[in-house]
Order: C-alpha cells, then sequence, then structure tokens
C-alpha cells in the first residue's frame, strides 16, 4: 500500500536515491548539489510516498511571493518504479496541496522534456522552452495550469 506523508529529515538519503535513479535522463548530474540544498533549508511544504515502508517518490509546492502562483518543485519517482501510478498520486496530492493555498489561481513547474506529456495529461501547457535550461543539452520546459 502506498501511503503519502510530510517530508522528514531522516528522508535526505532515500530522496537523494531517487535523484539519482533519475539521473541523468530526467534530471542532470549537476542539478544534484542543488537539491540537496533544497533538502537540507526544506522551506516549503514537501512529501513523500512511501510503499512498504520505502520513500519511492518525493515531491513539493512552494508559494511565490505574489500569492497567487504556486510551484510545483523537485518532484521525481524511483524510476524503476515509473508507470505503475506513483508520479499520477503525487501529483494529485501537490495539485490538492496547491488549492488549498488561500489566494492561489495557478500552479507553475519546470520540467525536462521528458516529462512534459505526463504534466499535460493534468491540464499544464507549455509555455516557453529554454534551451539548455538546466544544463548543456538539458532544455526547460515551463509550464502552467489554471486553477
Amino acid at each position: 500500500m502506498d501511503i503519502a506523508r510530510p517530508y522528514v529529515a531522516a528522508d535526505r538519503q532515500a530522496c537523494l536515491a531517487l535523484f539519482d535513479s533519475n539521473a541523468p535522463r530526467f534530471f542532470d548530474p549537476s542539478e544534484r548539489a542543488g537539491f540537496e540544498q533544497f533538502l537540507d533549508e526544506m522551506r516549503w511544504p514537501y512529501q513523500v510516498i512511501e510503499r512498504d515502508g520505502r520513500v519511492v517518490a518525493c515531491g513539493g509546492h512552494a508559494v511565490e511571493p505574489d500569492g497567487r502562483t504556486v510551484s510545483l518543485c523537485w518532484g521525481m519517482v524511483e524510476q524503476a518504479l515509473h508507470g505503475q501510478g506513483l508520479g499520477r498520486m503525487l501529483t494529485e496530492a501537490r495539485l490538492a496541496a496547491a488549492r488549498a493555498e488561500p489566494g492561489a489561481v495557478e500552479v507553475r513547474l519546470d520540467t525536462g522534456r521528458h516529462t512534459t506529456g505526463f504534466y499535460e495529461r493534468f491540464g499544464f501547457v507549455i509555455e516557453r522552452v529554454v534551451e539548455d535550461g538546466y544544463a548543456p543539452g538539458s532544455d526547460r520546459h515551463d509550464m502552467r495550469l489554471g486553477l
């Protein structure tokens, strides 16, 4: 049974292992330091999904300074478990959290080319593509969803 719960510091290594399982296809290895810093500072709501007591997915959201925009951040599922509904479960949980934020009217995210189709199924649309936005050869796709 899959269980979603808030991130705790003891999840750090498991989340880093999730990142590593998705590099280099979904994350450029150069992004790992930024993810480590994000986990260490943990300024925004972040959650994990457990399966049989093991962290298999993680992701969060941040409310932008305008108070109207929520950004999804650092969402990932263990590479070997892609296609089993964990990404959908994680995204639905993050969108529910975004909708619960007072004053939020839209959700934004940036992602790589391999996951744009996944997010389009939730209604996100690509607003722009930044060539080499993450690293050389790794374009960033900025996407938006109205709430």
